[in-house]
């Protein structure tokens, strides 16, 4: 597998780290979740809509994060618990972590400490808002990060407030596959210097460059885009999400060819020339007039005949459902202990011709189910595993 040979250590909890390291899981890397001894990631606990009282490894959303990796248990705040990850992270190549900026440090564990172990580690600390600047100790999630980079305030009614994603933007977009290419970027240099380093990522400033268009227009402009009043925000009648019989449509026709197809499918080439009308227009209250009179599946099979980009909007279920998911193979099955059935995820989103992902290698693992195997990996006697077990400064599963 392309990443075969690639040991990881994922200290983080929850979505951001985890993502990215499930991306490394499932391309070839050995994933080693390192835990504390005492509840663990935090997943592990919480089931889709409650917190439960006893950790889990049959919830949906921790089996979907963690397959494809072991777990092993340490206490970092013992000194025999800090020693056996620095001897952990002498034979790994990739540390990712999500403490605010100077916990590794105060535990003893930092760049410095652990690069002087092992030049040729790559750490990838995945924070709110970066290492430096007057946010860096501020406590943050994914809203907070769009609120603070202007992102949150692009989209949305211009009547209203901004609109909510459905989905953590700044946490998988501007976080985990933002820490992805770095750790990927820094072993590809490593192959060269032979040298490690510290990869300082910050889900704030990774959402921020999202606004690669939009920022260098309001720079130069002095005018920032509003909402509904920008070329991909609802601000054209081209593309704009409109009502219909039954439903939803996105209409992204933002090339005039296809503009011009769907006024021509219409019978509507009376609006070919205000394809870039606004929304508070004659031409907007138009468009939005026909897409009301046919419901998603007529919107559908019409875009089939006249090739224009109308999609039905789908709810997830209906998604999760369709063949666009399913012919390319992006919900699977998974056998997990302490599960009543399979459990269904979402597969690996990248196609290799080669060497494909490989979703189902392992299980989620349990809590210190591979505390005793990673430590003899590294280098620890019976003994010594054993010393530590009993102290509390690891723990196995039992």
């Amino acid at each position: 597998m392309p990443l075969s040979g690639i040991t990881v250590l994922d200290l983080s909890r929850l979505l951001p780290g985890g993502f990215c390291s499930l991306l490394l899981a499932d391309y070839g890397a050995d994933v080693i979740k390192v835990e504390d001894t005492g509840a663990g990631d935090y997943l592990r606990w919480m089931e889709p809509r409650v917190a439960t009282s006893e950790p889990s490894t049959a919830n949906p959303s921790y089996v979907a994060l963690n397959r494809n990796k072991r777990s092993v248990c340490l206490d970092l705040k013992q000194p025999a618990g800090r020693d056996a990850l620095i001897r952990l992270a002498a034979r790994a190549d990739v540390l990712i972590e999500s403490f605010r900026p100077g916990v590794m440090d105060r535990l003893g564990v930092g760049y410095a400490t652990l690069a002087a172990h092992n030049p040729r580690l790559v750490h990838c600390a995945v924070t709110g808002y970066g290492q430096s600047g007057p946010d860096r100790d501020r406590a943050g999630h994914d809203l907070d990060y769009l609120a603070a980079t202007g992102v949150l305030a692009l989209g949305g009614a211009a009547d209203g407030g901004p609109a909510m994603a459905g989905v953590q933007i700044a946490d998988l977009g501007g976080g985990a596959l933002m820490a992805a290419f770095a750790v990927m970027a820094a072993l590809r240099e490593r192959e060269a210097s032979g040298r490690g380093q510290f990869v300082d990522v910050s889900m704030a400033h990774g959402a921020l460059s999202f606004l690669v268009l939009a920022a260098p227009d309001a720079l130069a402009t002095g005018r920032p885009v509003r909402r509904d009043a920008g070329l991909l925000n609802g601000g054209i009648v081209c593309y704009r999400v409109y009502a219909c019989a039954d439903g939803w449509v996105a209409l992204g026709a933002l090339e005039p060819k296809f503009w011009s197809a769907w006024c021509h499918g219409v019978g509507r080439e009376d609006l070919v020339a205000h394809q870039f009308d606004g929304p508070d227009s004659p031409a907007a209250d138009a468009v939005a007039a026909v897409f009301a009179t046919r419901t998603r599946a007529e919107w559908e099979a019409f875009n089939a005949e006249h090739d224009c980009c109308v999609q039905a909007v789908a709810e997830l279920e209906e998604a999760l459902a369709s063949p666009l998911v399913r012919e390319r193979g992006m919900v699977v099955e998974a056998t997990q202990p302490g599960a009543e059935a399979p459990v269904a995820m979402l597969g690996a989103p990248v196609g290799m011709s080669r060497t494909p992902a490989d979703e189902l290698r392992r299980h989620a693992p349990a809590l210190g189910e591979h505390t005793r195997e990673v430590l003899v990996e590294a280098g620890l006697d019976g003994a010594e595993i054993d010393e530590l077990l009993a102290a509390g400064a690891a723990r196995a599963a039992a």
